[in-house]
């Protein structure tokens, strides 16, 4: 679980820095030059990071054709991981040449669609100066936001920044919740999904707007096209496709008996075997409920880390904390020492109390789980049981036995 959850960190719309520059700064850019704006919207790729497309906004007039970029990441920056997963999620906004931007998207055969702002020449070069500005060294790195600033939202800020009417989108609601959109473009990726649903708690899982919901870039360029500016202009003049493609160049659907409802189930499963084993033989095989216990324990640390380190917003408050918590490998030590079967019974009573709470409580959160959470949930509450009616007769056996043996002693002395 551990290993899905730190999938769900990665995000959409990432490019290495390797791969670009952002040294392409022209502060003495002629202003007389004719500006055209445009979005740039690149259609779902295969990568995890390349799942929700990308945005870009190219600008292009005599003697200039730009691409910028906020979309960029520095992998090689020291402590890249860890700081992605404290929260501390550093991307860069780059300017460079146009023609260096399409042939990876080319390569890997997705749609790209441009579309032609309806812009005045004095709102072009304002948003020009601001593009150019921030790609300056000591501005361009800025702290990226999962759904409220990415390479999408952040273009959207800076086009209603430049524009000198505001902009009127559609009033659609097409997911509702950020959680329903992400399901919706993860769809063939469900053990990613299951990263994000175990990492990401209940701040993505309130009503959005229609804008709220451009955080997708496909999205963006969808209700774009319908907008209008408050003076009667359309946003859009002009749309069309530079790369023919395909609208989802993902993996498509992998193996239905592969997915994470399916394998929860099949766990499930086994460990209630091996629970109504141990009830019917009254021993425990104590080896499975430590391995079981430590794997929730270990995902638990993450999700503790995640909810009280971490600076990502939309990963506090998480419900499964109830769940899956540290206090899981405090469990499984416990467990796997004899010695300490009281702590053992103590904190089993703590997982079915917990537990039976998660369940009653989870239809009246707003937080959205995983299907394939509950089977896990049942089982764990089980497993819990299970090692509560084993120990429990063990004692009673164990005390019938020290009963027996005391009352032989005594007839013996008469």
């Amino acid at each position: 679980m551990a290993v899905f959850i730190a999938m769900a960190l990665s995000w959409l719309s990432a490019f290495p820095l390797s791969r670009t520059t952002n040294e392409f700064f022209d502060p003495e850019a002629a202003m007389s030059d004719s500006l055209t704006v445009s979005l740039i919207t690149c259609y779902p790729g295969p990568e995890v990071y390349e799942l929700y497309g990308h945005e870009a906004i190219r600008v292009r007039g005599e003697g200039r054709d730009s691409v910028w970029n906020y979309g960029i990441f520095d992998f090689r920056a020291p402590n890249f991981v860890y700081r992605f997963v404290k929260g501390e999620t550093d991307y860069i906004c780059a300017g460079y040449p146009f023609a260096w931007f399409l042939p990876e998207y080319a390569e890997r055969g997705s749609k790209v669609v441009e579309q032609d702002l309806n812009m005045t020449q004095a709102e072009a070069h304002k948003l020009l100066a601001m593009l150019q500005r921030e790609s300056l060294p000591e501005n361009r790195t800025y702290r990226y936001n999962y759904v409220k600033d990415n390479c999408a939202t952040r273009i959207l800020d800076r086009l209603e920044q430049s524009l000198s009417s505001p902009v009127i989108y559609p009033d659609s609601i097409n997911y509702g919740t950020f959680r329903n959109e992400m399901r919706s473009y993860n769809k063939d990726y469900p053990w990613y999904q299951f990263g994000i649903d175990i990492a990401l708690g209940s701040g993505i899982d309130y009503p959005l707007s229609s804008r709220e919901e451009m955080f997708v870039p496909v999205e963006m360029m969808k209700k774009t096209a319908d907008a209008k500016l408050l003076d009667g202009r359309p946003m859009v003049r002009e749309t069309r496709v530079l790369i023919e493609g395909v609208p989802d160049a993902t993996l498509g659907p992998g193996s239905p008996w592969l997915t994470p409802l399916v394998i929860s189930w099949v766990v499930a499963i086994l460990l209630l075997t091996v629970c109504l084993i141990d009830i019917k033989r009254g021993k425990l095989t104590r080896w499975v409920f430590v391995v079981w216990f430590s794997l929730l324990g270990i995902s638990g640390t993450v999700v503790w880390f995640l909810v009280f380190i971490s600076t990502h917003e939309a990963t506090s408050p998480n419900t499964l904390l109830l769940w899956l918590s540290p206090v899981q490998l405090l469990t499984a030590a416990v467990i796997g020492m004899r010695r300490l079967k009281n702590a053992a019974i103590a904190l089993s009573w703590y997982n079915i109390v917990a537990l039976i709470s998660t369940l009653v409580i989870w239809p009246f959160q707003k937080q959205s789980g995983n299907p394939a959470f509950f089977p896990l949930i049942g089982i764990t509450l089980l497993m819990a049981v299970t090692y509560v009616i084993v120990t429990s007769r063990e004692k009673m056996v164990s005390r019938e036995r020290s009963q027996s043996f005391n009352r032989k002693r005594v007839r013996q002395r008469k």
